[in-house]
């Protein structure tokens, strides 16, 4: 076997490595948001948001949210096993 030719397996652990790295950056940054917003600028994140709760408790249900929609999504796209039989 040539050293440079992946094996399906190893194309399958990459793409969900690949996949949770992403995933991982875009929460990162919400969440960096979320600080961002409390440390700085405490008089936006008192305001009201949704159902008349502050946004405060609102961005971080929204962040409980993401954590799942995300995990959930990650989950779907990383269940599809490699092909012709080889395992991860």
């Amino acid at each position: 076997m040539d050293g440079n030719k992946l094996t399906a397996g190893e194309v399958y652990e990459r793409r969900k490595v690949s996949l949770g790295v992403r995933m991982t950056l875009l929460y990162a940054i919400v969440y960096a948001g979320f600080v961002i917003l409390n440390v700085f600028f405490p008089g936006i994140i008192e305001r009201s948001g949704f159902f008349g709760l502050n946004l405060a408790l609102t961005y971080g249900l929204g962040l409980i949210i993401l954590a799942v929609v995300l995990a959930l999504l990650y989950n779907w796209l990383c269940g599809v096993p490699p092909t012709e039989g080889e395992e991860s």
